[in-house]
């Protein structure tokens, strides 16, 4: 039995988290973190996810023995756990955004001595759409113009979203594009003819949206659309499990979610 704790417990990703593996006959969870000075620190982290007693309270300090650790908080806090986890031999799985180049050289560090994986979006669907996304910008090349839409709820702090970010990465090594250079992010004023090469990211914020995004590839005469749309955030939830159950069983290193769902690379 893999042995599972959570940081970022009470967040709308890490409750659904602990309910679900709470329902796993493969896992057990052991550990339920939070940041000093949420109001559900020293409750059973069962009541706060809605799945009846489970005998883990939320806590900020990561006593509990486990496996895998599952992250969904904030960058910072993210550094901060994934030190004690080097410490502990614990596996890391990170779906939290907002991660900038130093937050991912510290995991990369981390990678040296325990199995970890960086995703911004574990769900099987997103995955397949990274692929696809590379393959088809790798085929129209230069004929097409790319724009990629994200929509995300009104509570989401980051902006554009670190799928939309992944899939301009994608994009741009498909295609020899650069992401400092050829990325742009909304649109304002008078901007002139678009740039053959240019890349727009545009970001929606509104209501409940769990998370919509669209890759649009748009030619003189035809316009070809690549878009996955999140019905429940559990699909993310069940993503990231299965990274953990993957993760339990691998050596040090660095890990993705193709490497989960075994995809095949771009060509």
């Amino acid at each position: 039995m893999i042995k599972i704790a959570i940081n970022g417990a009470c967040g709308r990703m890490g409750s659904r988290i602990a309910a679900l593996v709470t329902e796993d006959p493969e896992l057990k969870l052991t550990g339920a973190l939070e940041r000093l000075g949420h109001p559900s620190l020293g409750k059973d982290v069962g009541l706060i996810a809605g799945c009846g007693e489970t005998g883990i309270i939320i806590t900020t300090a990561f006593d509990a023995h486990a496996d895998v650790l599952i992250d969904f908080s904030s960058p910072e806090s993210v550094i901060a756990i994934g030190e004690i986890c080097a410490r502990k031999n614990v596996a890391l799985v990170v779906g939290t955004t907002g991660l900038n180049p130093q937050h991912h050289e510290k995991i990369m560090h981390f990678s040296r001595l325990i199995p970890c994986l960086v995703s911004p979006n574990m769900s099987v669907g997103v995955n397949v759409m990274f692929t696809l996304v590379a393959q088809v910008a790798k085929m129209v090349e230069k004929e097409f113009d790319i724009e990629i839409i994200e929509a995300h709820h009104r509570f989401k702090k980051d902006s554009p979203s670190g799928t939309a970010l992944r899939l301009a990465e994608k994009i741009c090594e498909a295609t020899g594009r650069k992401m400092k250079e050829d990325i742009v992010y909304g649109r304002s004023g008078i901007t002139g003819e678009r740039p053959a090469n240019q890349v727009g990211i545009h970001a929606i914020r509104c209501g409940d949206v769990i998370g919509d995004h669209t890759v649009v590839f748009g030619s003189l005469g035809e316009r070809i659309e690549i878009t996955h749309r999140a019905h429940t955030r559990d699909t993310f939830v069940r993503g990231a499990i299965r990274a953990a159950k993957f993760l339990a069983k691998k050596p040090p290193g660095m890990y993705g979610m193709s490497d989960v769902l075994q995809l095949q690379p771009q060509i």
